[in-house]
């Protein structure tokens, strides 16, 4: 007989994988400066390839 399958275990390792997710998100967001660069800053760098 095969084992069944612990869906609750499972489920379980999802939102901790999402919790940690979220969590180093929120910690590289509080590291970042303040004041991210403007979108343009980077294109100019690409214009002269």
């Amino acid at each position: 007989m095969a084992a069944k399958p612990n869906y609750g275990f499972e489920k379980r390792q999802r939102e901790l994988e999402k919790k940690r997710k979220k969590a180093d998100k929120a910690e590289q967001k509080r590291t970042t400066p303040s004041s991210p660069q403007p979108p343009e800053a980077g294109m100019e760098q690409n214009k002269g390839a």
